[in-house]
C-alpha cells in the first residue's frame, strides 16, 4: 500500500504557522498541526513600544529605575491589599449567609411544628363533626311522608 501525502504550510497569526496535510492512500484524516513559525519558538509577541524599551538595559542605580521600582512596589502592595480585602469581604459574606441560613432553618422547624399542630386540630375537629352528625335513615323519611298524608 502506497502512501501519498502533501504538506502545505500557511503563515498564521501571532507567529504560528498551520501545517495542512492530506493523506490519500491511508484513508485516515489528519488534523492540522500548529507549529511555531519563527526560530524564537513562538509565544507572545511583545508590543512595539515595549520592545524598544527592553533593548537598552537599565542601570540599577539610575533615578528612572528607582522610580519604576517604587511605582511597581506600590502597585504590588495595593494589589495585595485589594486581594486581602476581597478575601475578608468574602469571609464576612459567608458568615452572614451561615447566620441567615440558621435563622431560616429554625423558622422552618417552627412553622413545621405549627403546621403539624394545626393539622391535628383540624382532623380532630373534622372527626368530632363526623361523630355528631346523624345519618338520615330511609325509615324516618318514609314515616314522615306517610304521616303527613
Amino acid at each position: 500500500m502506497s502512501k501519498i501525502s502533501q504538506q502545505n504550510s500557511t503563515p498564521g497569526v501571532n507567529g504560528i504557522s498551520v501545517i495542512h496535510t492530506q493523506a490519500h492512500a491511508s484513508g485516515l484524516q489528519q488534523v492540522p498541526q500548529l507549529v511555531p513559525a519563527g526560530p524564537g519558538g513562538g509565544g507572545k509577541a511583545a508590543a512595539p513600544s515595549k520592545q524598544s524599551k527592553k533593548s537598552s538595559p537599565m542601570d540599577r542605580n539610575s533615578d528612572e529605575y528607582r522610580q519604576r521600582r517604587e511605582r511597581n512596589n506600590m502597585a504590588v502592595k495595593k494589589s495585595r491589599l485589594k486581594s486581602k480585602q476581597k478575601a475578608q469581604d468574602t469571609l464576612q459574606r459567608v458568615n452572614q449567609l451561615k447566620e441567615e441560613n440558621e435563622r431560616l432553618e429554625a423558622k422552618i422547624k417552627l412553622l413545621t411544628k405549627e403546621l403539624s399542630v394545626l393539622k391535628d386540630l383540624f382532623l380532630e375537629h373534622a372527626h368530632n363533626l363526623a361523630d355528631n352528625v346523624q345519618p338520615i335513615s330511609t325509615e324516618n323519611t318514609t314515616d314522615s311522608d306517610s304521616a303527613g298524608q
